[in-house]
């Protein structure tokens, strides 16, 4: 016997359409939440007042996720992410921000979002080691971090004060670019996390400078385990007894010559000889002239973005 249920688009005659605007509210932000950041604050809440109302709530910000797609530099985006922060009104739980970022948005960040539990931040080329750790010190739930091809200076100190701060870290994304050898070797990052952070559960070391000595203090220190990154971390000889002890206790392992296909980020490898200190010789950092914010505290505005407003204040 036929079914005598049948969905609104079988009922509906030709030439009819659904009314967008007579979706139950909460039905509304189930579809208005899958978009981004900048697709509702320039577009889907000036569709209607209700739409404006269900976009201001702070349930729709509990997930923030901006990457700038346009010139690097352009003040909208920094804007735009303190602008979001606000409307979670101390709700956020996961950012995730690329090609822009500062020490003042990170520390703007840790200040209004006391939950937070995943952080992710990629080409932040102006956030330092301070910044970083002042910033992530606020944020004893953080369980996700991933700094990747952030020029951090004193990076092995940074990460202990992370892993002495936030007790729950289980995953840690900290990438950069990947030297083939003549390199300078370094454990420092990776003695740091095996000192700081025994609870993880998924690490990825993307051009990490670490010899065998750091990945085997790792093994020994963080016993959960499950998915090990060493792509383009050419220093490790993984071979033998190491690369067996690899794969026998972890899940997933990314060895140093893996393939990249699935990597989200430019893996070129730069044969060039690195030092410990320029692993971002390559990339185009714009000089303090150029750059353009140094944004108060107060910069940010609850209420309507409007993110060229006073434009001019945020140029040096």
């Amino acid at each position: 016997m036929a079914s005598s249920s049948s969905s609104p688009s079988s009922t509906m005659k030709e030439g009819e359409y659904v009314n967008w605007l007579e979706l139950p509210p909460e039905l509304t932000s189930s579809i208005l939440i899958r978009l981004g950041a900048i697709e509702i604050v320039d577009n889907a809440q000036e569709v209607c007042r209700s739409w404006y109302r269900l976009c201001k709530d702070p349930s729709m910000w509990r997930r923030i996720v901006i990457h700038n797609t346009g010139e690097f530099g352009d003040p909208y985006y920094e804007r735009l992410c303190r602008h979001t922060v606000d409307r979670s009104q101390g709700g956020l739980v996961e950012i995730e921000f690329s090609y822009f970022g500062s020490d003042s948005l990170l520390s703007y960040i840790a200040d209004r979002s006391h939950k937070l539990r995943s952080l992710k931040v990629a080409m932040g080329y102006k956030i330092t080691s301070e910044g970083l750790m002042h910033a992530v010190s606020k944020l004893p739930l953080l369980e996700e971090l991933e700094v990747s091809y952030c020029p951090l200076s004193g990076e092995a100190e940074a990460l202990k004060v992370i892993g002495q701060s936030c007790p729950n870290l289980k995953t840690l994304k900290k990438n950069c670019v990947g030297y083939r050898r003549p390199r300078d070797e370094s454990d420092d990052v990776a003695l740091a996390i095996a000192e700081t952070m025994p609870g993880l559960c998924y690490l990825q070391l993307f051009g990490d400078s670490l010899t065998e000595a750091g990945l085997n203090a790792i093994l020994s220190a963080c016993p959960n385990l499950e998915h090990l990154d060493l792509r383009q971390c050419f220093n490790v000889n993984f071979v033998g007894d190491l690369e067996k002890r690899c794969f026998e206790r972890i899940k997933v392992v990314r060895p140093p010559n893996d393939s990249v296909r699935d990597y989200p980020f430019d893996a070129t490898v730069n044969d060039d000889v690195c030092s410990s200190d320029d692993d971002y010789s390559d990339v185009d950092i714009m000089s303090e002239d150029e750059f353009y914010y140094d944004l108060s505290e107060d910069a940010s505005d609850s209420s309507d973005f409007d993110p060229y407003e006073d434009y001019d204040d945020l140029l040096y």
